[in-house]
């Protein structure tokens, strides 16, 4: 009878089914409900390990509507094996956002698009956007000829980060010897926020003990006794023998024009650890432009909301008009990580809206010591 069936399906039709249903369905989930990452790097260490695996909410924040309409189903911008991207440009559909289910809170830890990763050069190591490049010009013999071909990204398949929210819109921010102020008022640190010290031991140290303490003995520096140590393992380290002596490092600036807003001519002086103030947009405010505060705001009005901004005869235009104010349209937030080395922190600026892509709610995550069977999709730079 079943043989006879001349609409029962083929052994091959129902597989074929079976594995469309199932990619269109994880598909699916990563697009509006859930998204899989690894982290690779250290900046929130402390909080989030490197290697930890999360799984992390699109909706707490509003769920981004696509943007990128042609694209290869739980890929983000990059084809294994074949190095290429895995999307096309176009047609591309404008932002939108579903509503959310909460703000953005202080201290929320947040997965969004690097805001410079529009123009990157990718090698098998790391990203090197042109922004990196136009700062830091030495760092194009680093990228092999055979990757200098520059991909250019739509916000949505730019590279993906997280970060802390430090800063909400509306709020004034400033760094003074290490310390964030937030509206001149010193905010709680991270229990484990770390900074960078040069630790001289003589008789050496005991790396297994190091790692057992959660002391991450590959990053920074370790060959040349330099370590991000949290507070207690400061202690810790201090506590290894009487002849060990260690001592605070202070992060070099990077160079001239590098830390935003990148105009050291109306910022002069501003450094890692002292840094600001600078004020962060909120939707609806009107705030004053000059020729010594625009660099501060050019990058949101020109870029995030979508305006053209020139400078002539020291007079500055927006969208052919001569102005001395305007009125944004979008909220802004400032992003940190817990470890105080790291100059993007305070390299790219403030953060648009737009560019966040998911919540904040860790839903769960784990350590790569588990048995899970294959690695995590996507990676994520911390």
């Amino acid at each position: 009878m079943d043989q006879a069936n001349p609409y029962k399906k083929g052994g091959v039709r129902e597989w074929f089914e079976s594995i469309f249903f199932a990619v269109f369905a994880a598909a699916f989930i990563r697009m509006f409900l859930i998204e899989a990452y690894v982290i690779p790097t250290s900046s929130m260490e402390g909080s989030l390990l490197v290697g930890d695996y999360l799984f992390v909410s699109k909706a707490h924040y509003g769920i981004r509507m696509p943007m990128t309409v042609l694209q290869l189903p739980l890929l983000h911008n990059r084809i294994p094996f074949f190095d290429k991207e895995s999307y096309l440009k176009s047609p591309s559909l404008p932002y939108f956002r579903l509503p959310k289910i909460q703000d953005v809170q202080r201290f929320d830890p947040v997965v969004f698009n690097y805001p410079e990763g529009d123009s990157v050069f990718v090698t098998p190591q790391r990203n090197f956007t042109i922004h990196d490049i136009r700062r830091s010009p030495g760092l194009i013999m680093r990228i092999p000829p055979e990757n200098q071909e520059m991909a250019v990204r739509p916000i949505d398949k730019k590279d993906h980060y997280i970060k802390r929210c430090i800063g909400l819109p509306g709020d004034n921010l400033k760094i003074v010897n290490r310390q964030v102020f937030i509206n001149d008022k010193a905010i709680e640190n991270p229990k484990n926020l770390q900074y960078t010290y040069k630790v001289v031991a003589p008789n050496g140290l005991n790396m297994s003990r190091l790692n057992e303490w959660g002391i991450n003995i590959n990053d920074v520096n370790p060959a040349e006794g330099i370590f991000s140590l949290s507070e207690e393992n400061l202690a810790r380290v201090r506590s290894l023998s009487p002849d060990i002596s260690v001592s605070i490092l202070t992060p070099d600036n990077p160079g001239r024009d590098y830390l935003f807003p990148h105009d050291d001519a109306n910022f002069f002086g501003w450094t890692i650890d002292n840094y600001g103030p600078i004020h962060i947009p909120k939707k609806g405010e009107t705030v004053d432009l000059n020729l010594k505060n625009i660099a501060m705001y050019q990058l949101a009005i020109r870029v995030y909301e979508n305006n053209t901004l020139e400078i002539k005869d020291d007079k500055i235009f927006i969208n052919g008009v001569n102005v001395n104010n305007y009125t944004f349209k979008q909220d802004y937030y400032w992003m940190m990580g817990i470890i105080d080395t790291i100059p993007k922190i305070v390299g790219f600026g403030v953060l648009c809206q737009k560019t966040i892509s998911l919540g904040n709610h860790c839903l769960f995550g784990f350590p790569p010591r588990m048995s899970i069977g294959k690695k995590v999709s996507d990676g994520i730079v911390s």
